[in-house]
């Protein structure tokens, strides 16, 4: 896998929403991330985008696993292979958005993205104002997201 956007772009390493920021998920998100989709993977699993069809994530798993993959996404946060974000509102973690290159022949990257089931109702909000800062503020010609109903 190449890297995902241009050399000479700038990635960003945080973003500002309504009600919520985003930041590169690390290690230090591990116990509240674990924490926020173990308590929601029906929810995870009934938004658009989710589950992969080539992983079935979400599924329960240990918090060892979980660190485990979220090294892997910094991992490819910083060789620019995919960027994979933590949402929050204050130091809460309410859920997550992953930016990788799409399977989809013409398409440059796909965009998924969960927030908690407690959260549900922030959903479309955070989808949309996504989208709005991809378009805007990333060198992507088309990306595939997943829209909400009722966005």
């Amino acid at each position: 896998m190449g890297t995902l956007v241009p050399d000479d772009f700038i990635v960003p390493t945080e973003f500002v929403g309504p009600g919520f920021r985003l930041e590169p998920l690390g290690p230090q998100h591990n116990e509240r991330d674990h924490a926020a989709w173990m308590s929601s993977i029906d929810h995870i699993r009934a938004t658009p985008g989710f589950p992969d069809p080539d992983d079935d994530w979400p599924y329960p798993m240990s918090l060892e696993d979980n660190l485990a993959d979220m090294k892997m996404h910094q991992r490819h946060f910083e060789t620019r292979k995919g960027f994979t974000y933590s949402i929050l509102d204050g130091d809460d973690v309410v859920g997550c958005v992953y930016v990788y290159p799409s399977r989809e022949e013409g398409v440059d990257a796909e965009v998924t993205s969960w927030v908690r089931a407690d959260r549900a109702e922030f959903d479309a909000v955070v989808w949309r104002t996504l989208n709005d800062w991809l378009a805007r503020d990333w060198p992507f010609g088309t990306v595939r997201d997943h829209p909400r109903s009722g966005s």
